[in-house]
């Protein structure tokens, strides 16, 4: 009885949080595009304060992104690269929590020695994040597995031989268009989801312990809230991850800080 007593608080936990007074349901706020810019700023001083720390946690996200797909794949990966590269956006903000601490910490006068970001691994939310990093992975997967799907019904099974011959399809013949066409369309719906439901749940479950679903449900109150804005701010990351993806990845060494730390303050302006 103690056992199971003890496995359901620890359920609850998870999907609640907190039952303190502290840890009630968020209020959000509404912001402007000027709020918006000065998270941009403000992430952008954070990375400049403490590049070495961000570049440390964020230059194995490319590779891994690339080992994935090449573990799930194969190696005739050619169709899925766009979409990989896509698919980072909906990993991203799982992949910054540790930009989100080093902001928080930084924020807060504290130490932000590699050993002490690392105490966020002791968080009360932890398990919440990690439920919900499980589930934007999950999410990458379907997305990757659809655009394949994609691919398929427009140019079959049959492998682009180069770089060249696939560019040949996709850009010059009917069936690319329409796949550039209908590929975009659903990725923005995938992006659209995972904008809604992570905006700012991560950030606040590093904050506080809310539990998964407050957070998740506070984030869809932030887009509802302020859909012109966060349509800005999917819009600027879209666009930061597409440049800095190009050549080789290597740029979002210095995107990836950069929005995550924007991240943060974003859910400061938005959360109450």
């Amino acid at each position: 009885m103690a056992a199971q007593m003890s496995d359901y608080s620890t359920h609850s936990h998870l999907i609640t949080g907190s039952t303190s007074p502290d840890t009630a349901m968020p209020t959000v706020r509404r912001i402007t595009v000027a709020d918006l810019r000065d998270a941009i700023r403000l992430g952008w001083e954070d990375f400049s304060a403490m590049p070495t720390h961000a570049i440390f946690l964020v230059v194995i996200y490319p590779i891994v992104g690339l080992l994935i797909g090449r573990a799930v794949f194969g190696a005739d990966i050619l169709p899925l690269l766009f979409p990989i590269m896509a698919g980072f956006a909906l990993l991203g903000p799982f992949a910054a929590l540790g930009l989100y601490e080093l902001s928080r910490r930084r924020e807060q006068g504290l130490d932000i020695s590699l050993p002490k970001i690392l105490e966020a691994r002791h968080s009360p939310s932890m398990l919440a994040i990690l439920m919900l990093g499980v589930g934007l992975m999950v999410v990458f997967f379907v997305w990757i597995a659809v655009a394949n799907a994609i691919y398929v019904s427009y140019f079959g099974y049959s492998p682009a031989a180069s770089m060249p011959d696939f560019l040949h399809r996709v850009l010059t013949t009917p069936a690319g268009w329409a796949l550039v066409l209908v590929g975009n369309g659903v990725g923005f719906l995938f992006a659209l989801m995972v904008l809604t439901i992570s905006v700012v749940s991560f950030p606040l479950l590093l904050d506080r312990d809310v539990g998964l679903a407050p957070a998740i449900l506070t984030s869809i109150r932030a887009v509802l809230a302020n859909p012109g804005v966060m349509a800005l701010w999917g819009l600027i990351v879209a666009v930061s991850l597409a440049v800095g993806s190009i050549p080789f990845f290597f740029g979002l060494a210095v995107v990836m800080p950069v929005l995550g730390h924007a991240t943060w303050h974003l859910y400061r302006k938005v959360v109450v």
